[in-house]
């Protein structure tokens, strides 16, 4: 079973534009401060929102920097078929 948000599974990644993407990463971001700061302060209810925000950050971070080295399942499908 994967960790994460289940709106931000690799696919729905790949088929998002540059644009949606930097917003979901300040989502993400903002969502991560949250859950530390009520974690600092007793209030987190619960402990795996934060892995799962972590790993979501990871996977957005991951999708930029497979598109800005052009590689990826999208231009590995394009290779095959060329």
């Amino acid at each position: 079973m994967a960790v994460g948000s289940d709106n931000l599974t690799p696919e729905q990644l790949r088929g998002l534009e540059d644009g949606p993407l930097a917003d979901a990463l300040a989502e993400a971001k903002k969502e991560l401060f949250n859950l530390r700061f009520q974690s600092a302060t007793g209030q987190l209810e619960s402990h795996g929102r934060l892995r799962a925000v972590r790993k979501d950050i990871a996977r957005i971070y991951t999708e930029m920097r497979e598109r800005e080295l052009g590689i990826g399942r999208a231009s590995d499908e394009n290779e095959k078929v060329g």
